[in-house]
């Protein structure tokens, strides 16, 4: 190895280091914050380890009687949002790519960035004069425009690695426009099926702003239900980055397991979706 490449390797570890270590700092602070009793949490000079775990914090979270509630409806909202997302976004990811609709393409992307606040104000009168507020409807009708597009930009740049050849032999064979989607792109599409869903997941389980304007009392999801755990009159600081801590881990594991395709899904997304 030459002194050039030890230093590019070495100047690439400097930059990973500075730009992960505040988001690492953090997640190590809110699990100190996590395993402490108010007395050390509230010390200065602050206490890193404490010298007794309280796991009480946790316990105390799990036992809630709303945390059951707020979980199920994550967990409703989340997995009904990406289903749809899924059956709308992958046969539109086709089409495009298919039809080499580049605008198509660049006007997903656009609705991928444009920031979500943008919908909620009319989203929120529609809903409203629809009489559905109140209901976990709402939150996962809104949900889509996170999923849709992220599914749909991922999905073009797969169908666009699809073989056309074997596509062409499934049209000479007599199969239909549906048949050769069904039975030959999407199977051979299965990993961007899954980045796609991996994704979604993670966009869905992890959004605030929609839940906190449009989830009612019994509606709340679980990042809605952190937030409304802050108070002006008694802050506790164990159970609360507890609580955020337990909402953060299945999209954390399913990062971690998943960290592979989702990186080769990206990476597809944008060569081929570009």
């Amino acid at each position: 190895m030459t002194l050039r490449a030890i230093l590019d390797r070495l100047l690439l570890m400097v930059a990973v280091i500075i730009i992960v270590s505040p988001a690492l700092l953090f997640f190590i602070w809110m699990l100190s914050l996590s395993l402490k009793y108010e007395v050390d949490n509230a010390a200065y000079p602050p206490i890193l380890i404490p010298e007794n775990f309280a796991w009480q914090n946790y316990v105390s979270v799990l036992e809630s009687n709303r945390f059951p509630l707020f979980f199920g409806n994550s967990l409703i909202v989340t997995g009904t949002a990406t289903l749809l997302g899924l059956i709308v976004g992958v046969p539109a990811g086709y089409g495009i790519a298919r039809m080499k609709a580049t605008r198509s393409a660049i006007v997903i992307l656009i609705a991928r960035m444009t920031p979500g606040l943008s919908y909620l104000i009319p989203l929120f009168l529609l809903f409203q004069w629809l009489g559905l507020m109140g209901t976990l409807w709402p939150q996962i009708i809104i949900h889509l425009v996170i999923t849709v597009p992220i599914i749909i930009w991922i999905m073009i740049g797969y169908f666009e690695t699809t073989p056309m050849e074997l596509e062409e032999a499934a049209t000479i064979d007599g199969a239909n426009r549906w048949q050769v989607f069904r039975h030959v792109a999407l199977p051979i599409a299965k990993p961007g099926v899954t980045v796609a869903f991996i994704l979604a997941v993670i966009f869905s389980w992890n959004n605030f702003v929609f839940g906190i304007v449009l989830a009612g009392r019994e509606t709340r999801t679980l990042p809605v239900a952190v937030y409304n755990m802050i108070s002006f009159e008694q802050l506790s600081w164990g159970p609360l980055a507890a609580a955020a801590l337990i909402v953060t881990l299945p999209v954390l594991l399913l990062t971690i397991i998943a960290q592979r395709q989702i990186i080769a899904g990206l990476t597809a997304g944008a060569v081929k979706g570009g």
